[in-house]
């Protein structure tokens, strides 16, 4: 019986200590940083918030909708792909704090290049975009 009870012992002992490393581990691993600290998701995210803008607020602009299905798909992908669970994704894109953030960018974007946060200063934009093939520009097209 003392056989059975020390190899028990031990065995429970090579468990617990299997746990504690992957403890170790686990908390060692780096934390997933913000989807808004991942460049290439982060721009691709501003190209299409900005291209659809540019749609609503251009009456001479229209969508190209697969487009841009395409790109918010692919988007979604990149960011599975580097770990990112659809409720984080999902929790980014909807979130608030990001959308206003987008907003500000946007509006740095305007200042940048001198344009008006009006139709015809979107306009314009949207005519930019679309002449220097960006990838805000293939998202749209002009009417």
């Amino acid at each position: 019986m003392t056989g059975h009870r020390a190899y028990g012992s031990a065995a429970l002992r090579l468990v617990i200590a299997a746990a504690v490393s992957l403890a170790v581990v686990a908390e060692a691993a780096p934390a997933k940083q913000s989807l808004r600290d991942v460049k290439p998701i982060d721009d691709g995210l501003f190209e299409i918030a900005l291209a659809d803008q540019i749609r609503k607020k251009c009456p001479e602009v229209s969508p190209r909708l697969m487009r841009a299905y395409g790109a918010l798909r692919a988007l979604e992908q990149e960011a599975r792909a580097l770990g990112y669970t659809t409720a984080e994704i999902e929790s980014f894109v909807e979130s608030d704090v990001e959308k206003a953030r987008m907003r500000k960018r946007e509006t740095a974007y305007f200042k940048a290049r001198g344009i008006r946060q009006d139709a015809s200063g979107y306009c314009r934009l949207g005519r930019q975009e679309i002449e220097r093939d960006t990838g805000t520009g293939r998202l749209l097209r002009l009417k």
